[in-house]
């Protein structure tokens, strides 16, 4: 499952020449992601987060800091994702 937010974003973008990977950018300059794209990936971690028997809470006050938010990178999301999953939230 470490891959996971890898494989929820390859899911949403269309070109799939673009490479993915930990350090990929959601926000910000370089992004490959637009806003609808990013609520969509959240929806869907959201609900594979209650598949699996928690709720994934992608709402926060540094939700779009570039600098602190869990969307600044692939691996940033998927961080926060296990971090939750983990029950440390």
């Amino acid at each position: 499952m470490d891959d996971l937010v890898l494989q929820e974003v390859r899911k949403i973008i269309a070109d799939t020449s673009v490479v993915l990977n930990s350090e990929t950018a959601l926000l910000g300059d370089g992004r490959i992601v637009d806003s609808m794209g990013l609520v969509e990936l959240c929806l869907r971690l959201e609900d594979i987060a209650i598949s699996i028997g928690f709720d994934f809470d992608w709402t926060s006050d540094t939700a779009m800091s570039r600098s602190r938010s869990m969307f600044r990178t692939i691996g940033a999301l998927q961080s926060e994702f296990t971090r939750q999953k983990s029950g440390k939230a």
